[in-house]
């Protein structure tokens, strides 16, 4: 699909690997993903609050968890995902149809540059979809010409990564030892949108107003007990095990088993996390043509 797909050459890469491999194993896991989200997922709902008429577009869907939601809460409007792995849009389209909900539609898109219809949507949602993108302004901009006049923006992204146990503990073990290069603080990834500053700098430059975030803490899950966790775990970060010798790998395997297993629970392997909700607004119409005579004048 990507031959076809019309990607930002900034975000191609990224189209590549989630349309690829990367994509295919969040396919498979989706189920897992979704668990391990449960606890933040409410918290993006009543955020969102979508109405029984809303037009909902839904940023980086993944398998449509939050679309299949959202689509029941808008039961006269629609709900559209968006995402750029066509392995998790099979699924999402999938579990839309064993579901019964026929006002839940996805595309592949990069939300980017994707030609939106124009003042289509009343709420635009995501769960930790909106940190990957390689020129946030330009996407967040994209997305609020889909939005009308006064349509919310609605998503939900990780605090800083000293706020969410799982990463921490997670890179450490499998680090062996190693220092780990820091990713630029606005270099796209799952942490880009963790500064409150940086959001609101992005967000106003991309026309919204009403920016407010909101601190949420849960625990998230990783598996029914260490064994499971540390079986996904490394089929999903086994990477970052890449140049340790059979001894670094041995001693980086055990660290990550420690861990998992200083966090089983009697309802599986729990670490604490950190995400933000923010609500952002496209200016009602009357807000713009005011702003847009005052800049004349």
């Amino acid at each position: 699909m990507i031959s076809t797909l019309r990607v930002d050459p900034a975000n191609a890469e990224q189209a590549r690997a989630w349309d690829g491999h990367e994509g295919a194993y969040w396919a498979e896991h989706a189920d897992r993903y979704d668990r391990a989200m449960r606890a933040h997922h409410p918290h993006l709902l009543a955020a969102a609050g979508i109405s029984a008429a809303d037009q909902v577009l839904d940023i980086g869907c993944g398998t449509g968890e939050t679309t299949r939601d959202v689509a029941r809460r808008a039961s006269g409007g629609r709900a559209l995902g968006v995402d750029l792995s066509a392995e998790m849009l099979r699924g999402a389209r999938e579990r839309a149809a064993a579901e019964g909900l026929r006002n839940a539609d996805f595309v592949q898109a990069d939300a980017q540059v994707h030609t939106f219809p124009s003042e289509a949507f009343d709420v635009a949602v995501s769960r930790s979809g909106t940190m990957f993108f390689a020129d946030p302004v330009a996407a967040f901009r994209n997305i609020a010409g889909a939005l009308r006049p006064g349509g919310r923006l609605v998503q939900l992204v990780w605090q800083a990564p000293a706020e969410n146990e799982w990463f921490l503990s997670f890179t450490r073990a499998l680090a062996a030892g190693r220092p780990l290069p820091t990713p630029a603080s606005d270099a796209p990834g799952p942490f880009a949108l963790a500064d409150p500053e940086r959001v609101r700098t992005v967000l106003a430059a991309a026309g919204f107003t009403g920016i407010r975030l909101e601190p949420h803490s849960e625990p998230m899950w990783f598996g029914g007990d260490s064994a499971d966790a540390e079986r996904f775990l490394l089929g999903m970060l086994g990477w970052m095990l890449d140049g340790l010798d059979d001894e670094g790998r041995r001693r980086a395997v055990e660290d990550l088993r420690a861990t998992l297993t200083a966090h089983e629970t009697t309802d599986g392997v729990r670490y604490a996390s950190a995400t933000w909700i923010i609500r952002a607004t496209r200016p009602p119409a009357t807000t713009t043509a005011s702003a847009t005579a005052t800049a004349t004048g």
